[in-house]
């Protein structure tokens, strides 16, 4: 008797390659969009209401300002809200490659602010980093089937759609960084 091939149970693509099965798949993102999402709207949570240790407006606004940002409460809010709703939007699934792009954008700005403190946390980028890698797969690949988004009058994801939203989140960065001092 001869072995079957582990990958003889999945369902092959066009190519005949092996893809996992659509459960899979969706359980997956369920999870990261669960913990990358739930993650950045409780940092957000830190910077609009003090929540989790945090400085609140006042003290997140004064750290923009330090930080080269003008009007830095304003910048505060930009902030806290891009966290809270685009985690809650990836969290839940809702207009997930938007999601991904306000949370891809801040991640950016966060990048920039901590950039001479090299790789590695704390000082470092690399916290920022996979939640912006994160945040951009998500907007690439959608949100699964389990998600709010399914349930919404929405067209179906498509690959464009997430590269519109990544290069959304890119560019409202790069204007960001541009006001920055």
């Amino acid at each position: 008797m001869s072995a079957v091939p582990r990958t003889a149970s999945l369902p092959a693509d066009t190519s005949g390659a092996a893809v996992p099965s659509s459960r899979a798949h969706d359980g997956g993102l369920l999870l990261l969009r669960l913990v990358l999402g739930l993650a950045v709207a409780a940092h957000g949570a830190q910077k609009l209401f003090g929540w989790f240790g945090g400085g609140g407006i006042e003290g997140t606004g004064q750290f923009f300002a330090m930080s080269g940002y003008p009007s830095g409460e304003t910048m505060a809010v930009i902030a806290g809200l891009s966290e809270v709703l685009g985690g809650l939007g990836l969290a839940f699934g809702v207009l997930t490659p938007l999601a991904g792009a306000a949370v891809l954008g801040t991640m950016i700005n966060a990048m920039a602010v901590k950039w001479g403190g090299g790789f590695f946390a704390p000082e470092g980028v690399e916290y920022e980093l996979v939640l912006a890698a994160g945040a951009g797969a998500l907007a690439l690949t959608g949100p699964g089937r389990i998600a709010v988004d399914r349930f919404l009058p929405l067209p179906a994801h498509r690959f464009g759609h997430g590269v519109a939203a990544v290069a959304l989140g890119a560019v409202l960065a790069g204007l960001v960084l541009l006001i920055r001092n």
